[in-house]
């Protein structure tokens, strides 16, 4: 799958950033794949950043986009400039998913990349704005999402929460794991279609198409 959208955590926004070369249903489509994967993520309300939208998009193209991110409760706004450069810090903490009153638990966010070699250890959920290379690893104790591809090691639920997940637009890990349930990936793997999730059922890890949330 083309990954020509992405969305990026800048200075404590998340900006939406596609190019303008790209058909616009596409740009949509892509936009409702990631949503589909990383809705819990997302959240309800919260505002998404869409650098010079009013000047590149047509009053037929805002609507649209409106109407997208409404599926998921979300909104959006235009901002003035191309996008902005990302904070430096490869590893950041979202200071506005610290605990709440209802006891949300705080998430990393990972805002590139991971190559081979590089491993992330965290007590929180983590969430990956790119792929998860071949030989790059990811232990969380919560649930993982990855926003492109996960060809890596991913252990998710850590500390012991079988009911942890991993979601990834493209779920092609070498090895996954929740709590302390191991599936290794076959020898060969189809490149999928759609977004996945694994879950444990039944005492095993299964992987399935992830599904489109519920609406309230």
């Amino acid at each position: 799958m083309r990954q020509e959208i992405m969305f990026k955590g800048v200075r404590g926004n998340l900006q939406l950033i596609f190019s303008d070369n790209i058909d616009f249903s596409e740009v949509l489509h892509q936009i409702r794949t990631k949503l589909v994967v990383a809705a819990d993520f997302f959240g309800v309300g919260n505002m998404i950043q869409v650098p010079m939208a009013k000047q590149r998009l047509t009053q037929e193209e805002q609507a649209q986009l409106t109407a997208v991110f409404s599926e998921y409760g979300l909104l959006w706004e235009s901002v003035d400039g191309a996008a902005q450069a990302p904070v430096p810090e490869q590893l950041t903490i979202q200071a506005d998913q610290a605990e709440d009153d209802v006891g949300a638990p705080q998430t990393l966010i990972i805002e590139k990349t991971l190559r081979g070699g590089q491993k992330v250890v965290s007590d929180y959920s983590v969430v990956v704005f790119g792929d998860v290379n071949p030989g790059a690893e990811i232990i969380a104790g919560g649930d993982i999402i990855v926003l492109g591809a996960c060809r890596g090691m991913a252990h998710a639920g850590a500390h012991g929460n079988r009911r942890a997940t991993i979601k990834a637009d493209r779920l092609l890990a070498s090895q996954l794991r929740i709590a302390d349930v191991i599936s290794r990936s076959p020898d060969q793997l189809n490149d999928p279609e759609h977004p996945e999730i694994a879950r444990i059922v039944d005492g095993i890890v299964m992987i399935e198409p992830a599904e489109q949330p519920l609406e309230n």
